[in-house]
């Protein structure tokens, strides 16, 4: 069974298998942890995103929809891969908004057990400019990464990264991180 862990800091420095980038579906950078993993990642992951989302060009939702989750290489990262995942704008919680979310890390978590990699981090995918209420986000993070680890058997680590004090409190409450 994983260990799940739960940290404050900054997820670009973290030496694991795959970190998990809060994309948006045109996977061409932005604002927070997005903007944070393309500016560490330096030109190459956006070279290889820029690659997906040309592939995808004629799709509606963009080259990763909403829930849904892309691998690349990690560029100057220190992990071995960056998945990317597109986490729902909230709306009221009326639009699918929480089963979009926990899309995200069911989705996240299968890509890494495809590709055979055994530790993931996760950053508070929804919770910034996305307006996702943070203590939801990460009731909906922990139960969703606690059931899919029964798919997925080769997943031994997972880190919740916080990068802010705030959103490590409210994990806190969520669960026992070893």
């Amino acid at each position: 069974m994983a260990v799940l862990e739960l940290m404050q800091g900054d997820i670009t420095r973290l030496k694991v298998d795959a970190i998990v980038n809060a994309a948006n579906s045109k996977l061409l950078g932005g604002g927070g942890v997005d903007g944070a993993i393309h500016q560490a990642a330096g030109p190459e992951l956006l070279a290889e995103c820029r690659r997906i989302a040309e592939s995808r060009k004629d799709h509606p939702a963009g080259a990763c929809p909403t829930g849904k989750a892309v691998i690349t290489g990690p560029g100057r990262l220190p992990c071995k891969k960056v998945i990317h995942t597109v986490g729902p704008v909230w709306y009221g919680g009326a639009q699918g908004e929480p089963g979009l979310l926990a899309d995200c890390y069911r989705n996240s978590l299968l890509l890494a057990q495809e590709r055979g990699l055994e530790s993931i981090a996760f950053p508070n995918i929804s919770t910034g400019v996305y307006g996702y209420p943070k203590a939801a986000a990460a009731e909906i993070a922990v139960k969703t990464v606690n059931a899919s680890l029964a798919e997925t058997p080769g997943i031994k680590q997972v880190i919740f990264v916080c990068y802010d004090q705030e959103n490590y409190e409210i994990y806190k409450h969520f669960a026992d991180f070893g």
